[in-house]
């Protein structure tokens, strides 16, 4: 009987630590919300900046600006096609230089801007620009470009095993052969790949997209040899040469604002403000890649993956928003050059490129 009052003790003092437990557990959950909150409200803030300033602006600072590059890249080539046809090798390369940058500008700042619906506001006429673009310019699947870009590489950015950029990897390859030398293949691989997605599409999709990229690629060779006069051989050689003029810097630029940041895993990701500012960089101002690939792709790559539906001209104009309300609420900014990326890659190529990039937990935020 004189134990009773020692156990009773004992039960108070249990009770009193179990719902000292449930309040801890209870004001860690209130924390994580709260903070999970927080995350929100800054997207959200940003988000609202942002759109005022898109609201702020014309049609043609909106789409304007980047549909007439597109229209002036088509308008110049007939005189590529002209120039090509002479007999003089000045005019010659002229004529190649002026096909390399008007594909680069057609194939990838049109594709990229038409796969997420940047060029017009009608969704009919967003899916013919896609299709445009991305199939008979590009010889490329729309379906499937639009499915990895839009639905995977920007839905799960830097996630191991979804949008970590991985299809650009290719461990078998030394670093120089990767780095300077398998790029120009690019011309070759994409429409084999392109026949690869194929798989698992209606029948009508498969004869669309066969049917553009051959139209695409059959335009530009009869082009050749009945505007320029070339020889078949001659033809197939500026095709190859003028679809790989910008391979190289094309292929970097997709490894480098993605591999070597913060990876995550698909089950403890960061929110999405997180998410994009630790996970994407942005090069330099360049006047020669700003105007082929587009601003989105270049010096506003962070802006473009917080805002993808912008299109180049915007996400240059919003630049000084985003970067000043992320530097003013401590998130990261990242930003570094061309040639220091390039040599970070050379140096842990096997790091970086061979083996998969750990996953990072970032302390606080997940």
């Amino acid at each position: 009987m004189q134990n009773i009052p020692e156990k009773r003790r004992e039960s108070g003092r249990a009770s009193r630590d179990g719902e000292g437990r449930a309040a801890a557990d209870s004001e860690g959950d209130a924390q994580g919300k709260q903070a999970d909150a927080e995350r929100e409200t800054l997207m959200m803030e940003l988000t609202r900046l942002v759109q005022k300033r898109v609201r702020e602006s014309s049609w043609w600072e909106r789409r304007g600006v980047d549909c007439t590059i597109l229209t002036a890249a088509f308008i110049s080539l007939p005189a590529g096609f002209l120039l090509l046809g002479s007999s003089q090798p000045v005019c010659v390369l002229l004529g190649l230089l002026i096909m390399g940058v008007a594909h680069a500008v057609i194939t990838v700042k049109g594709t990229h801007l038409s796969s997420h619906g940047a060029l017009s506001e009608s969704p009919a006429w967003a899916d013919f620009w896609a299709v445009f673009f991305i199939e008979v310019c590009g010889s490329f699947s729309a379906r499937a470009g639009v499915q990895g870009h839009i639905k995977m590489h920007h839905a799960h950015t830097n996630v191991i095993g979804l949008g970590d950029s991985s299809t650009w990897k290719m461990p078998f390859l030394p670093r120089s052969v990767y780095l300077f030398i398998a790029p120009l293949a690019v011309p070759i691989i994409t429409p084999i790949v392109a026949v690869g997605q194929l798989k698992g599409q209606s029948p009508l999709q498969v004869a669309r997209t066969v049917a553009c990229v051959c139209l695409g690629i059959f335009s530009q060779y009869y082009l050749l040899r009945c505007v320029s006069g070339l020889s078949c051989s001659s033809a197939l050689l500026v095709m190859l040469l003028c679809r790989a003029m910008f391979s190289l810097p094309y292929i970097h630029v997709n490894i480098f604002q993605h591999i070597g940041l913060p990876m995550f895993s698909a089950t403890g990701r960061p929110k999405r403000i997180y998410q994009m500012t630790h996970g994407v960089l942005n090069l330099p101002r360049n006047p020669l890649l700003d105007w082929t690939f587009g601003h989105s792709l270049i010096s506003c790559h962070v802006e473009h993956h917080l805002f993808p539906f912008l299109s180049d001209n915007m996400c240059l104009k919003v630049k000084p928003i985003v970067s000043q309300y992320l530097k003013e609420k401590k998130l990261p900014y990242q930003e570094d050059g061309y040639v220091s990326r390039l040599r970070l890659f050379f140096r842990r190529y096997q790091e970086l490129m061979v083996f998969a990039p750990p996953i990072t937990d970032l302390v606080g935020v997940q």
